[in-house]
């Protein structure tokens, strides 16, 4: 898969579970869509959905998909998998795969993704989607898991890690500027670099949601380790399920 993360979350599994898989909540903390709403499907089969973003206040790209999941397998875990695709003519993902694993850890669990898309509009396409789209959308995952994670461990909603993370980036903004307004033009630059280095370096409180805390690699994969029961692996077989759904 093209895009991997991963978060340590300090709570039960059905919890983390219900937030990510009950579309009316799941659609609070992911930052990569403003509406999710299940459509009709018959008992037993995989779970067709709709899927939207608003891009701008009067711009939603859309789409449609579908998932299965496994709620009791052998070794403890949970996974769910997905196929979704798009026929808006603005959205750039065009179609593609993914999945979410469940992984009991001690005192809470390794919640992770990995998932891949084909881009539209060619070769521009790919090169919008190398240098921008894909760096954007694997932050804004990394993002929403912290963000799901703040939820489960210490009861702050998404809309309020949310005015946290708005809080935080105009205090960091403005201290740029006020450090542009109130030192002398001449001395003016040390000082600039100096406040905009530690408003971009600095971490975020604990309180706001923060991309650098998920994983970005699978550990194994950086480890050198082959697959386990408590392995990063893509669920192959359920996906397979999902071709002509």
């Amino acid at each position: 898969m093209g895009l991997y993360v991963e978060a340590r979350i300090r709570a039960g599994l059905d919890e983390v579970w219900d937030r990510s898989q009950l579309p009316d909540r799941h659609q609070r903390w992911d930052l990569r869509f403003t509406e999710i709403d299940y459509l009709p499907c018959a008992p037993g089969e995989p779970q067709h959905f709709r899927y939207a973003t608003r891009v701008l206040p009067l711009l939603t790209v859309d789409g449609t998909g579908v998932s299965a999941g496994e709620r009791n397998r052998p070794d403890g875990t949970r996974t769910s998998a997905l196929r979704f695709s798009s026929a808006h003519p603005l959205s750039l993902i065009e179609e593609g795969r993914g999945y979410w694993r469940y992984i009991p850890d001690g005192e809470g669990l390794r919640f992770l993704t990995g998932y891949d898309y084909r881009p539209r509009w060619g070769r521009f396409g790919r090169l919008v989607d190398r240098l921008l789209f894909r760096p954007l959308m694997g932050w804004a995952t990394a993002w929403s898991f912290d963000r799901l994670r703040l939820w489960c461990e210490r009861g702050i909603t998404p809309e309020r890690s949310l005015c946290h993370a708005l809080a935080e980036l105009f205090v960091r903004i403005a201290a740029v500027l006020v450090t542009v307004a109130v030192v002398p033009v001449a001395a003016a630059v040390g000082p600039v670099l100096a406040v905009a280095g530690a408003a971009l370096l600095l971490p975020p409180l604990p309180v706001t949601p923060a991309a650098r805390r998920c994983l970005r690699r699978p550990p194994e994969r950086a480890a050198g380790r082959s697959g386990s029961a408590g392995s990063t692996a893509a669920p192959t077989a359920l996906l397979a399920t999902l071709e002509h759904s």
